[in-house]
């Protein structure tokens, strides 16, 4: 009998970016994707290959590529209770998700050094049921170590403009940024922001919203002015630099116009870098909910920056579409369920999502009359260009991984507790109806998740250099 070399993955609905077609996909020995066919040309191969090829049919079930979620918390190692790589990659694996990258914050130590980060390596070794990525972390006086991030591979940095929640990971100022940008001058590295920055002299909540369990309470703390004084900053970084730049969880639509005239500066200027280097995503809790919505005492629901009102998730909705936002991203960030709270002031700023993410994408995007390429294009392709990851992850394209998913885009399920699979099962989407059910999920061609369940032993990598040089 002859040996089986390479498998070739079939569906009547193929789903790239530029297009929806019936074939498949051919991947070879490695697990990377050969190329891209008919289903004429898929036919062909079969009866000239016959048992050299295994075929794998997802019949009408779609076929895309797998998820890159750019924004994760795993928090691991020293807050595993809040989340760990396990359950993380567990999660991700059943949402259709092949590529995760974790945030710098929220684990002890940060990855905030080379040495924090080969810890968190440690931790994450032989634990992950999908590929994971990492983001360094800009914090006060660590621009020295920067360097050395980046030659282990980070995908890019994130600092905070305001308070990040916990002591390991202080917000940066105006002279800390200024070091940080020279230190990645010429590294193609990218800086991405916590983009809320607070005036001088903070505005009170309205006199009408002073229940600390009333969502309004919170609502008003955060104002959509936080995001414009941020992105105002940062502005004037761009305008002296050729160094990337992220926003990361855009929440108010009327930062936006500023971001498309930054980044039409930057390439008018002759900046190359994918989007000028001038790119920021929102995210499925933005895209899904409204603040009128949000039921009192309900902190899971809390975030920073808030869910704003629907006319605003509207607007997000049209800057999505006009390409003038570039992804969209979880920002999973779980917390233990005491740190939730019915104060929402309090309580732990952080909603879990990554398991639902693409559904709750496709759920909005179907209501809209868009079609699964959208899918393909928010995310998977822009998180892999922003992370320096597109020549092997987030498309259907020869040499690119095979990171495939099978997706039933026409099924409904309600999300309850007990399919949660993430470490702690609070999330705002108990209850609630979502569009399109991830079947089976392949991660360079291996069967890692199937009907419900994860298959044998984690077999995601670590996308890093050798961190023993």
């Amino acid at each position: 009998m002859a040996a089986v070399n390479k498998q070739l993955f079939l569906s009547k609905q193929v789903v790239t970016e530029e297009k929806i077609f019936d074939g498949g996909v051919l991947v070879d020995e490695n697990g990377v994707i050969e190329k891209l066919v008919s289903r004429r040309q898929a036919l062909e191969l079969i009866a000239v290959c016959g048992e050299e090829i295994k075929v794998i049919d997802g019949g009408d079930l779609a076929m895309l590529p797998g998820v890159v979620d750019s924004h994760v918390h795993v928090n691991e190692p020293g807050r595993t209770a809040w989340e760990g790589f396990r359950t993380a990659t567990n999660a991700a694996a059943a949402g259709g998700i092949t590529t995760i990258v974790d945030m710098p914050l929220n684990s002890i130590p940060p990855t905030t050094t080379l040495e924090n980060l080969k810890i968190k390596a440690t931790s994450a070794k032989d634990n992950v049921y999908v590929d994971v990525g990492f983001w360094g972390g800009v914090i006060v006086g660590n621009q020295d170590s920067l360097q050395d991030l980046v030659n282990a591979g980070v995908v890019g940095f994130k600092c905070f403009l305001c308070p990040s929640g916990v002591d390991e990971f202080p917000n940066v100022g105006v002279e800390d940024l200024k070091l940080a940008f020279k230190a990645l001058e010429g590294t193609g590295s990218v800086l991405a922001f916590h983009a809320e920055l607070e005036d001088d002299v903070p505005s009170l909540p309205k006199k009408q919203a002073q229940d600390p369990e009333d969502y309004n309470t919170y609502l008003e703390s955060r104002p959509p002015k936080m995001e414009l004084n941020a992105i105002t900053l940062i502005n004037t970084f761009v305008k002296a630099s050729d160094v990337r730049v992220h926003i990361v969880h855009v929440s108010s639509a009327e930062v936006v116009p500023l971001l498309v005239k930054a980044r039409k500066e930057r390439l008018a200027g002759g900046n190359t870098a994918w989007r000028g280097g001038v790119t920021a995503e929102t995210c499925h809790h933005y895209l899904s909910l409204s603040a009128e919505e949000i039921p009192k005492g309900h902190s899971e629901y809390k975030c920073a920056p808030p869910i704003r009102e629907k006319n605003n998730r509207e607007q997000l909705w049209d800057h999505l579409l006009k390409d003038e936002l570039d992804m969209v991203v979880s920002d999973h960030s779980p917390c233990t369920p005491e740190l939730k709270c019915k104060n929402t002031l309090d309580a732990w700023g952080g909603i879990s999502s990554v398991q639902f993410g693409l559904s709750l994408f496709w759920t909005q995007a179907y209501s809209r009359k868009l079609d699964m390429r959208a899918i393909a294009k928010y995310l998977c392709s822009g998180p892999a260009y922003l992370c320096g990851l597109h020549k092997r992850k987030g498309a259907l394209k020869p040499g690119c991984d095979a990171d495939i998913v099978f997706f039933a885009p026409d099924e409904i399920y309600e999300v309850s507790s007990n399919i949660v699979r993430h470490k702690n099962k609070l999330t705002p989407y108990i209850g609630r109806k979502l569009r399109g059910v991830v079947k089976k999920t392949f991660l360079r061609g291996q069967l890692i998740f199937a009907d419900g369940n994860i298959e044998g032993e984690p077999k995601g990598t670590l996308l890093l250099n050798n961190l023993n040089n």
